[in-house]
């Protein structure tokens, strides 16, 4: 759920010619997937100009001839995904669609489950941001599933392809801000407030959550997420060119089981991308089923 840039955090100073600007595009979009417009160069500017004066470095040209050619390069390859996301999110994030998943695709699942006698449950959360979504996922499945849960097996796989959000993510710290979509009930019941006003997220919820740094343009690394019943990629594909979008939505489909779901963010849609996800329209909310 990681957004292309912000309003927060530019320093301004160093200047990039178009002709460094379209190089450091094909590099980014080499590595992510991620393209960047041409309107996007005054933020590359603002951004970049903060990391380029950390490392003593004069120029963009230097910059990206230390990205290509240094011996740290895969240090600040790791780097690079970090500065052209912002990871802004929450808690129950756009409540509508949880709703939708909760009452609708999430039942459906369970049910057939239980018919099967195969009490297992995979969902992937790709593009998880600082955690926010997987833990949502968790605390909704404990809601739903109460005392029957210790007889499932469930995993939620989440990915990112930020390796500092995924140890942001890990250790389960935030802010109140984190919380503000979020009922005081579901806080109280699973979150410990400490006397900072950092709010700890019980291990209970923890438990079912497994992160991994993964670059949704690495179809390698893709394969080796298990197969899911169903997928949440919000506020992701939005930020890719169609191609891109087409790989990523490919990946998902061979990822998913057969009829598995997909959840993608309000704003998005496969209409014109793929005809291999059926979708299903709701009250504020559309969700996606493998056909």
């Amino acid at each position: 759920m990681a957004a292309l840039f912000s309003n927060r955090g530019f320093s301004g100073g160093i200047k990039i010619s178009m002709l460094e600007f379209t190089q450091l595009r094909d590099i980014i979009y080499e590595l992510f997937g991620i393209f960047l417009n041409d309107n996007r160069k005054y933020l590359v500017e603002n951004r970049f100009s903060a990391r380029i004066n950390e490392l003593n470095l004069k120029s963009f040209k230097e910059y990206i001839d230390y990205i290509k050619y240094d011996k740290n390069r895969v240090v600040e390859l790791n780097k690079l995904a970090d500065l052209i996301t912002t990871n802004e999110t929450s808690f129950f994030r756009d409540n509508p669609q949880l709703k939708v998943f909760t009452n609708d695709s999430l039942m459906e699942i369970l049910d057939a489950k239980r018919k099967s006698g195969r009490l297992e449950l995979k969902i992937w959360s790709a593009g998880c941001s600082s955690g926010e979504e997987p833990y949502t996922l968790s605390m909704i499945l404990h809601e739903v599933l109460k005392t029957e849960l210790p007889k499932w097996r469930i995993q939620i796989t989440a990915t990112d392809i930020s390796s500092s959000v995924i140890e942001k993510a890990k250790k389960g710290e935030y802010t109140k801000y984190a919380l503000k979509t979020t009922e005081a009930a579901i806080t109280k019941k699973y979150f410990t407030e400490s006397e900072e006003g950092v709010y700890q997220i019980s291990p209970e919820i923890k438990r079912l959550v497994r992160f991994d740094k993964i670059n949704l343009n690495d179809l390698t690394a893709l394969k080796k997420v298990p197969k899911s019943d169903i997928i949440f990629c919000r506020n992701v594909i939005i930020y890719f060119d169609k191609e891109m979008k087409k790989r990523v939505l490919r990946a998902f489909y061979d990822n998913l089981i057969e009829s598995g779901h997909l959840y993608v963010g309000h704003s998005e849609s496969l209409h014109t991308i793929t005809n291999t996800f059926k979708a299903k329209h709701h009250t504020g909310a559309i969700s996606y089923r493998k056909v």
